[in-house]
């Protein structure tokens, strides 16, 4: 199911979703209400409002 987190765009390879920074490359991390985590090492980024 790997498949839905890329998409082709004018012949570019584009990732829908952000990667982890500590696993690196291929790992992605799960978008939450308030944050982003990943299931493989537990890396949380929480989310900002913006004003």
């Amino acid at each position: 199911m790997k498949w839905k987190y890329y998409e082709v765009k004018d012949g570019k390879l584009i990732r829908k979703r952000k990667e982890c920074p500590k696993c690196g490359p291929g790992t992605f991390m799960a978008e939450h209400a308030d944050r982003r985590s990943c299931g493989n090492c537990g890396y949380t980024e929480f989310k900002t409002e913006k004003k």
